[in-house]
């Protein structure tokens, strides 16, 4: 319930204006009312002591998989939104790989309602293929207009480079944006975990960074052509970077997106977590991951999302040859984040929030505008003096390599449309 708001003494980190310091905030009647030191409170608000805590726009999350329709067990547009709730997040992306797939204004239209329901910002894309089968389109005009917020056939690759030529043009025309999983079956032998002496003790054949470098290669070079805007997701392979920072430079309206668990660990934490560290593009080099960190400092990686994958105990409990690939992660993106970002020095609070507000905003088209007057009073409280244990999570899924680590900045208030969605 919308309600007036005070949230008083925090240190407000704002990348839509710039503000980094401490001033109070003012929520009415959905909205920022004002911003700034010493605000007075009116007879009925609520106050919130945010003193040692940093206060920012709600988070933006642009790829995630809520499992709804077809797999209840493993999470709902109710439970992801509970865990992107917990975690500072108060818009999010849905992937369209459900069962049945979004590849129609009616599965469409019953997720956005569904989402509608939760309290938070829940869009929706729709696949770029009719059944995710790559080889006819979807009606890319017809489910844009029933409110689709991109395409994508996120966890599977677009083989054929001319039907994603059109693609790619109708999606310009339409002014969205395409999100491409990029692994060509043709250099994975086994999936989930990286080629190389990881995968030989496991005793799989492992996916080569090269299945995901060529595709990207050829789509950034099809983005170049067409205009689109092409977000080149969960980048795990440090030549993918080198590529992106390339094709940025040709002109091409290409992003890229890091994963907390690419910017955080490499092949080796398999052996650790087993298939809690399973994930598809696998985790690789540690030579890897200091490039996807180099690419997030100097901006060629302009995103940062979670691909909240959630899976039963059950499945994952599978040898690591059959369990599914995939971890949660909207419930420690912002912390880790903190830690292995801006505690290290590689990313300013600002360019952190840059990647995790303001370029999914900018490039989804969102109503943000960051904690200013009159803009949506969509906001994230984080404890950044403070420490958690990762676990007792929201979502319905606890596949996550990261439980029972003791993480900075938990989330203690996370506010949508002006009304308190979590509090801790």
């Amino acid at each position: 319930m919308k309600q007036t708001l005070l949230i008083r003494n925090g240190h407000v980190t704002d990348p839509f204006t710039g503000r980094d310091e401490t001033a109070d905030v003012l929520c009415e009647n959905g909205v920022i009312a004002a911003v700034g030191p010493n605000l007075s409170a009116p007879d009925n608000a609520r106050v919130f002591d945010a003193a040692g805590c940093l206060v920012t726009p709600g988070l933006i999350d642009t790829h995630v998989h809520f499992r709804d329709p077809g797999f209840p067990d493993k999470e709902t547009i109710a439970t992801g939104a509970a865990a992107a709730k917990r975690g500072g997040f108060t818009t999010v992306i849905c992937m369209a790989n459900t069962k049945p797939c979004v590849d129609s204004e009616e599965v469409l239209s019953r997720n956005l309602a569904e989402g509608a329901k939760t309290g938070i910002h829940v869009c929706q894309a729709a696949t770029v293929s009719r059944g995710m089968a790559g080889k006819e389109l979807v009606d890319m005009e017809g489910l844009a207009a029933a409110g689709a917020a991109g395409f994508t056939d996120d966890g599977l690759p677009i083989r054929d480079p001319a039907l994603l030529y059109e693609a790619l043009q109708r999606a310009a025309a339409l002014n969205l944006p395409v999100s491409l999983h990029e692994e060509d079956p043709s250099f994975i032998a086994s999936p989930g975990v990286n080629a190389g002496p990881v995968a030989d003790t496991l005793g799989v054949g492992g996916a080569l960074a090269l299945a995901e470098e060529s595709m990207a290669a050829r789509d950034c070079l099809i983005a170049l052509h067409t205009g689109c805007d092409l977000v080149i997701q969960h980048i795990s392979s440090g030549n993918t970077v080198r590529i992106l920072r390339a094709a940025k430079a040709m002109g091409a309206r290409v992003h890229g997106e890091a994963t907390p668990h690419h910017f955080t660990l490499t092949e080796e934490d398999v052996l650790t977590y087993g298939t809690n560290a399973r994930m598809n593009p696998p985790l690789r080099t540690a030579a890897d991951r200091e490039e996807i960190r180099r690419g997030l400092a100097d901006g060629t990686l302009d995103l940062i999302a979670t691909d909240h994958a959630p899976h039963t105990a059950e499945e994952k409990a599978k040898d690591f040859a059959h369990a599914p690939s995939g971890i949660t992660g909207l419930e420690t993106s912002f912390s880790l984040g903190w830690q292995q970002l801006v505690q290290t020095g590689i990313l300013k609070p600002l360019q952190l929030l840059t990647r995790m507000v303001q370029a999914p905003a900018a490039l989804y088209h969102l109503s943000v505008a960051g904690i200013a007057p009159g803009a949506p009073a969509d906001i994230a409280v984080f404890a950044v003096n403070e420490t958690w244990t990762a676990g007792d999570w929201a979502s319905k899924a606890s596949n996550s390599p990261f439980a029972g680590w003791e993480l900075p900045a938990p989330t203690v208030l996370t506010v949508c449309g002006g009304a308190i969605v979590f509090e801790r």
